[in-house]
């Protein structure tokens, strides 16, 4: 039993010894002992008082003489007002590190057949172009999120909606055409997203071209300059024969669907290298050209019982004026569907195949009203969840030099920043690897990947999701400070300890004997392994993985400061020897498993010599 549910068995059971009286054990409140009194947890009795009608210096002093005596994690107390500080046994806690290291997931929630089913929405993609900055941002969130979600418990099914359809694709598609003299990746020498991300720059740079002609003729014809440029923008032939191409799409054209077919999986192609490149993946990929017309016919259902209302002009939309907001278009008056209608067939879609008891849409947070509509639409059609759908509302990643466009194609592509991240963190180390024995190329180059993608990770997810955040490459991969490295470099050095160990033929127990020596730093060292449980099941009810990553950085700026102090292989006994290498080894696993919730793997061998 962990050393918190022991105290408040006991308290409760002191309680009602010397009151009389049942309380619920929400009454119990335990917390950290502050660092100016002596004790390691601190009951706090105020709540108890109505129980007790005693002062508050009473009633602690008396539960703390009723703990002591019958809670044997209980060595000694002191009270300061009506807070009662315990000082936990020394037994408590070997006891508890032989509870840590027992378990190779400690603090995680198993998964069982009862489990919810919770399910994350995350990268949505256009075909148009490759993933960018933002993507990455968005991808690492819902990944991390699936992992958290997972570790508490749940059953989680990883998706992806791709945006495949619509008139940005077409522009890709057309320019193509135009400009492209049947190009392929093949024959470029380039992934299938980056071919087609550079057609739809080469179209906006076309359609400017037209425009600014139109513009000047109108002018010239009596317009006003934003009237010109509006109507430019509108009678443009470039974007005339895009908007021609997408009605033949939507008629199901040979020639438009066999071409957007080829040039669309030539992008999946390039979005599969790009995500392994980042380490995620989806248990299931769900296609707008597929969900739009199974939203369609939602809304037409909706509209025959009344949910929805039918315009003058043909068009369908909800009044969501009683919900305090405004009316909501869904269907166009040429019976064309809107991202929102998508949605709702996407989700039609997905509450047919899964069991869904939560769902979650990682979803930027300009979004924040179309996901508050879309809420109220999904329940108003009966779907369990609908009412109770999670926007993870995240924030936008700028740059030291600011905002990205990609239509101008001044993105940050993740490809590009995935391998600088590697590159970095290879030139970083270059002096200092060689000094590793019997490493090969591939062993350095696995190494630097990585590093180099702990560090983007770790940047990046270490920020409140909520917030804007500016990337900054040079930043991130640091050996020192709240950084993945320095976190990754700690592992690593925990594990060349735990080498040299079993080198020496040092055996590590199962459990440690009663009497193992523990100093202060020790002690604090497990109680803030044990907090590893408290942390995952916060950052599961916040959806947050910066909670994760802020837990990872404070337990090892902990080892590092007890390492700082202490010797490990040199200790002055065998006794402390031990028990010091199996305080390490839990440290070890809690920062794997922590840093892997958050995507990240660790280095069994370290770029810098140990």
């Amino acid at each position: 039993m962990k050393i918190e549910a022991q105290i408040t068995a006991a308290a409760l059971a002191a309680v009602k010894e010397l009151y009389g009286v049942e309380v619920p054990e929400k009454m119990i409140q335990l917390q950290k002992t502050r660092s100016d009194f002596e004790g390691n947890l601190t009951l706090v009795t105020f709540p108890l008082l109505k129980t007790s009608h005693k002062k508050p210096e009473d009633t602690a002093q008396e539960i703390g003489e009723y703990l002591k005596k019958n809670c044997k994690a209980i060595a000694d107390f002191n009270v300061v007002k009506g807070f009662l500080n315990l000082v936990i046994a020394q037994a408590a806690w070997v006891g508890l590190l032989n509870d840590i290291n027992a378990n190779e997931k400690f603090g995680e929630k198993s998964v069982t057949e009862n489990s919810p089913l919770v399910m994350i929405e995350y990268s949505s993609p256009n075909t148009n172009k490759p993933l960018h900055l933002g993507h990455v941002r968005n991808n690492l969130l819902g990944w991390s999120l699936a992992q958290i979600m997972e570790a508490n418990g749940n059953k989680v099914v990883k998706t992806n909606i791709v945006n495949d359809r619509g008139i940005h694709i077409c522009k890709s598609m057309l320019a193509w055409l135009k400009w492209g003299n049947g190009i392929t990746p093949e024959k470029a020498g380039k992934k299938g997203d980056h071919l087609i991300g550079d057609f739809y720059v080469l179209f906006d740079k076309h359609f400017k071209e037209e425009c600014k002609q139109l513009q000047e003729q109108y002018e010239k014809e009596g317009m006003t300059p934003d009237d010109a440029k509006a109507k430019a923008e509108q009678e443009a032939p470039l974007i005339q024969e895009a908007h021609e191409m997408l009605v033949k799409w939507e008629h199901n054209d040979p020639e438009v669907r066999a071409l957007w077919e080829k040039m669309n999986s030539w992008v999946y192609a390039g979005f599969d290298e790009t995500y392994k490149a980042m380490g995620v993946g989806f248990d299931k990929i769900y296609y707008e050209s597929n969900t739009y017309l199974v939203g369609k016919k939602k809304v037409e259902e909706g509209l025959a019982k009344g949910l929805f209302i039918r315009k003058d002009d043909n068009s369908v939309w909800a009044d969501l004026t009683d919900e305090g907001l405004d009316q909501k278009l869904l269907l166009r008056k040429d019976g064309t569907s809107v991202y929102m209608t998508q949605d709702i067939g996407t989700a039609e879609m997905r509450f047919n195949d899964f069991p869904i008891d939560k769902m979650i849409y990682v979803v930027g947070n300009e979004q924040n009203y179309h996901f508050q509509v879309l809420s109220i639409l999904l329940d108003r059609l009966g779907f369990k969840w609908g009412k109770d759908l999670v926007h993870f509302s995240y924030g936008m990643v700028e740059l030291p030099n600011g905002k990205m466009k990609s239509r101008e194609g001044t993105v940050v592509e993740a490809d590009d920043l995935v391998a600088s991240m590697i590159e970095n963190a290879k030139t970083l180390s270059e002096d200092k690897v060689n000094k590793l024995e019997g490493i090969t190329e591939d062993e350095k180059n696995e190494i630097a990947r990585i590093v180099g993608m702990g560090a983007l990770k770790y940047f990046i997810l270490k920020v409140d999701a909520r917030k804007n955040m500016l990337f900054n490459p040079e930043e991130s991969i640091d050996f020192n400070g709240n950084t993945g490295p320095f976190i990754q470099y700690t592992y690593a050095r925990i594990r060349s300890i735990l080498r040299k160990a079993e080198a020496q033929s040092i055996a590590l127990p199962a459990s440690l004997a009663d009497e193992a020596p523990l100093n202060e730093k020790e002690i604090a060292l497990i109680q803030k392994l044990n907090d590893f449980g408290a942390a995952v099941a916060q950052a599961g009810i916040d959806y947050s993985p910066s909670g994760i990553a802020n837990y990872c950085y404070e337990l090892t700026k902990e080892f590092n400061q007890f390492y700082h102090d202490y010797s490990i292989l040199n200790a002055d006994t065998e006794a402390e020897k031990i028990t010091r290498l199996v305080l390490a080894k839990n440290v070890a696993k809690v920062i794997k498993n922590g840093m892997a919730l958050l995507g990240i793997e660790v280095p069994e061998l370290s770029l810098i010599h140990i």
